[in-house]
């Protein structure tokens, strides 16, 4: 997820089994990196695990529905898998969790594991409201535009522009400082999902155990973020890669204030 405001983090992670790769680029094509779910058939289903309160319901319900408008992919939101505070992973879905993870300053991590070099198995949002709780974060628009966008990411999906004094672009794939007219998918966000699920695998990673997958990598402390790669335009490091061992490594990449 990108920087939302002035005082902000958002940290969008990935974990993969091939080199490290930094988040795919903003504009025409954002594709992250070419990251999708295997699958034999189109359109799949991707359950995403409801481990939020009540305050996040609407966000979550709005969320899916949007998405689930795609012609490749459908969303349905099912029982959470997972303890809301550690918000450990499920092989085949995302799990989607809530809550006060502190004064980190990120307000969202999305994370996805990843196979092959480019196939996702395992998904998984948090929402940090140690922010969220208080102003000018504590609003409907903003949980909408941060849950649609990590989510987002967990398709494939990297932003759509990350200039934050560039207009709305109409879509949470955008970075900006004003969430009211981005808080949900826009048809490009749809076309490009077409674009990253317009050739079929030969075996599925949707809803099925993978012997592949790990809950390591998935901390969102910025100490086990491992070595910076790669910086943003304002100069900060924006890209790490921490070396799981046994050809994983976790890569995340963090827009700051």
């Amino acid at each position: 997820m990108g920087r939302m405001a002035r005082h902000s983090v958002i940290v969008g992670a990935v974990v993969l089994a091939t080199v490290a790769l930094v988040a795919g680029p903003a504009g025409a094509n954002h594709s992250w990196n070419g990251y999708h779910w295997a699958r034999t058939a189109n359109p799949f289903t991707v359950q995403l695990g409801d481990n939020v309160t009540s305050t996040w319901d609407a966000s979550l319900s709005g969320a899916s529905t949007d998405w689930s408008k795609s012609t490749v992919l459908d969303t349905v939101v099912v029982p959470g898998g997972a303890k809301p505070r550690s918000c450990r992973p499920t092989s085949g879905r995302d799990e989607i969790c809530n809550s006060t993870y502190g004064n980190t300053g990120w307000l969202g991590i999305a994370q996805i594991w990843i196979t092959g070099g480019v196939h996702i198995t395992q998904g998984t949002v948090k929402l940090n409201d140690t922010y969220f709780n208080s102003s000018p974060y504590n609003t409907s628009a903003w949980r909408n535009l941060v849950t649609c966008q990590e989510i987002g990411h967990t398709f494939g999906l990297a932003h759509q522009d990350e200039n934050f004094n560039n207009p709305n672009l109409g879509t949470c794939m955008d970075y900006t400082n004003d969430p009211s007219t981005n808080q949900h998918p826009n048809q490009h966000d749809y076309d490009e999902l077409v674009t990253i699920y317009s050739h079929l695998d030969s075996f599925s990673t949707v809803g099925s155990p993978s012997a592949a997958t790990t809950s390591r990598g998935s901390s969102g402390r910025a100490q086990a973020w491992g070595r910076a790669v790669a910086r943003s335009s304002d100069g900060r490091s924006s890209t790490y890669v921490r070396d799981l061992g046994s050809g994983l490594k976790v890569v995340t990449f963090v827009i700051w204030a």
